[in-house]
């Protein structure tokens, strides 16, 4: 009788000790590690290719790379280092997954898949605020690189002071400075974007990021070409004529200036030059000398997936048929 209560008892124990142990290893964490060092400079040097990275960066205020991992966001630096870099600073959240990244001047705001909205301050990795948004969110899309988590994030999108979330049919707007919420209103933005000039596309619709208000005078069909992070601050659309809008106004005004040279592609615009990519695979910034997109004795028989151009550096995604060109496959160049 004594065996039997002992070997109860020790299978009582086991049980409670893997419940603890399974209850250590499963339930909800979160680990924020801040910057140690001080702010970089920002980076700055002549036009060409700077280095390779095997996730896509979101360039933040010329200084940082922000990257988004499923489960994990981080940053290095400089922006202009040859690879990637020890983390400054990380966030990493479980269960949780990364939906989407963007950034305000230093504020960095990730979007994760419970529906928290988390500011970090890019300058020291500390959490400047944070707000559940009740609204539905999508869980990690970015695949290897990333990239369309930081340069094209699902229902997330920043403009004139505001973080934008939509979900659900709905779309909410967040002070940038404190988190709080300053407008909510009933309209699907899947795929929108927002412009310099302070409005927020979605699908045929515009709207004020002041206060969510309808605006009707805007030609339908703009695409983005030129924002300062994702689709979000864009100062430039291309419109179904193919005609160039400059979008830093209360209102979108055609330019009939900007000539995209044949057979180049349009990648944006910096600092009013025109940012192509070529047949085989050079940079050209305005009218100066093109450049090759690539590393030693690379190859450049490669196809651009996503990307991002911002006024000093341009990113790209360089992918290989359904797979991506290498291990290291974001190219980044100076501008």
């Amino acid at each position: 009788m004594s065996r039997v209560l002992l070997r109860s008892l020790v299978a009582l124990v086991l049980v409670v000790a893997a419940g603890l142990i399974g209850w250590r290893v499963l339930k909800p964490a979160e680990v924020l590690s801040p910057a140690s060092a001080a702010y970089p400079a920002a980076a700055s040097r002549g036009a060409g290719v700077t280095g390779r990275t095997n996730m896509a960066p979101l360039i933040v205020d010329n200084r940082l790379r922000v990257y988004a991992g499923q489960r994990q966001v981080r940053a290095d630096a400089p922006v202009d280092a040859k690879s990637v870099n020890t983390a400054r600073w990380s966030l990493r959240r479980w269960p949780a997954q990364v939906s989407g990244v963007v950034a305000s001047g230093t504020t960095v705001i990730s979007r994760w898949s419970d529906g928290q909205l988390i500011a970090i301050d890019g300058r020291t990795g500390e959490e400047a605020w944070r707000v559940g948004t009740e609204l539905p969110a999508p869980g990690y899309e970015g695949h290897r690189t990333g990239a369309s988590t930081v340069w094209a994030p699902p229902g997330l999108l920043v403009g004139d002071g505001v973080v934008l979330v939509s979900g659900g049919g709905r779309l909410a707007a967040y002070e940038v400075a404190s988190g709080a919420r300053r407008w909510v209103a009933d309209v699907p933005c899947a795929d929108g974007f927002t412009t310099a000039g302070g409005q927020v596309f979605c699908g045929a619709g515009a709207y004020s990021l002041a206060n969510g208000a309808a605006l009707t005078t805007y030609p339908n069909g703009l695409v983005p070409l030129t924002c300062e992070v994702g689709r979000s601050g864009c100062a430039y659309l291309r419109g179904p004529d193919n005609r160039i809008y400059r979008a830093d106004a209360a209102k979108p005004t055609a330019l009939d200036k900007l000539v995209v040279p044949s057979g180049e592609q349009l990648l944006g615009i910096s600092r009013g030059r025109l940012v192509t990519l070529t047949a085989d695979r050079h940079l050209r910034v305005g009218d100066e000398q093109a450049f090759p997109l690539a590393v030693g004795t690379e190859k450049r028989d490669w196809e651009p997936g996503l990307w991002q151009v911002t006024d000093d550096f341009v990113a790209i995604e360089r992918l290989k048929g359904k797979d991506y060109f290498t291990l290291d496959t974001v190219i980044i160049a100076s501008l």
